[in-house]
């Protein structure tokens, strides 16, 4: 018997469909990139070496471009931050897909745009992503955690500020004043801060005490796997946190490993905390190759406040 079911459709004509420029000096790279582009529903308008972007006006074609950088040299990183100020003024997604070693420059070069920046990809990752660019229609939803990892992080950032508030409501005698709801992500900082400018603030942990905290949640991990308590916000803000009182500056690499999930995870983790206002970033004078993340003022008085509402409780936490 002939099965006759049809499972073929219509794709919209290449004109109609979203355009997509791919750079990759690697021919075999560049190849699967296209053949990926172009099932994902792209319509290629280019497909080229490194090469043009390396111009000093690069113009790419169609509203994403996927660029293949696994070792970015000085030269790359100055065209890879013109790319980014292109994207940036014109709207286009950018998509960089590069290796763990190359992430600091890559991450240093694109400070304006938000690219989409995949470490260390499988075929298999860069198709997912490639598929979440387009069923949003350049959708920056690429960039945005699952609603179980936005529900997660707000309940963070709620429990956080939480602490804080029941700290601060408290006078010498130890009864609570009434205050306003504060946030860590904005909205009435400026009466937060005087607020808190009122009272005397709360010292930040020792960081031997968080570093401990930090080693006792990876132990944990080797009896029962590290997926099981995956928390990468609470992880990357101890690790911030210990490195605010330590005066050491965090790296965006260093950062997603302490997140202990993949880097392209942790990356999402931190231009969603960003958002927030949870996380900054902080460029570095010294060296346009590196950038550094870091707790905004007002998240490290909330860490802060919240270890002294935990008091000798904190050398327990996991």
């Amino acid at each position: 018997m002939t099965d006759s079911t049809d499972f073929s459709y219509d794709a919209p004509d290449a004109a109609a469909r979203t355009g997509m420029s791919i750079f990759a000096n690697r021919a075999h790279v560049r190849q699967e990139m296209r053949e990926d582009a172009d099932s994902a529903g792209f319509a290629i308008r280019e497909c080229e070496s490194l090469a043009p972007l390396l111009q000093d006006e690069p113009r790419p074609q169609g509203e994403v471009v996927l660029v293949d950088c696994p070792d970015v040299t000085e030269r790359g990183a100055e065209a890879l931050a013109r790319l980014d100020g292109h994207a940036a003024r014109t709207g286009l997604q950018l998509m960089l897909s590069t290796t763990f070693p190359s992430l600091d420059a890559v991450y240093a070069a694109c400070g304006q745009s938000e690219p989409v920046i995949l470490v260390n990809a499988t075929r298999a990752g860069r198709v997912i992503a490639l598929g979440q660019v387009f069923a949003t229609g350049m959708g920056s939803s690429v960039r945005e955690l699952t609603d179980h990892d936005r529900l997660t992080l707000l309940r963070l950032s709620e429990q956080v500020s939480h602490l804080a508030q029941r700290l601060e409501g408290f006078d010498s005698t130890g009864v609570a004043e009434p205050t306003a709801p504060s946030s860590l992500a904005g909205g009435g900082a400026e009466q937060d801060e005087a607020r808190r400018g009122r009272a005397t603030r709360a010292p930040l942990p020792e960081p031997r005490l968080v570093r401990q905290i930090i080693h006792n949640r990876q132990s944990r991990a080797k009896f029962f796997g590290g997926e099981l308590f995956a928390d990468p916000a609470w992880d990357m803000l101890l690790d911030l946190t210990a490195a605010r009182a330590e005066h050491q500056r965090v790296s965006v690499t260093s950062l997603c490993i302490a997140s202990g999930v993949p880097p392209t995870t942790a990356l999402r983790w931190i231009g969603q905390m960003t958002k927030a206002g949870m996380l900054e970033r902080v460029e570095d004078d010294a060296d346009k190759r590196r950038a550094f993340i870091a707790l905004t003022g007002g998240t490290a008085d909330a860490m802060a406040r919240y270890f002294a509402a935990m008091g000798g409780d904190a050398a327990h936490l996991v």
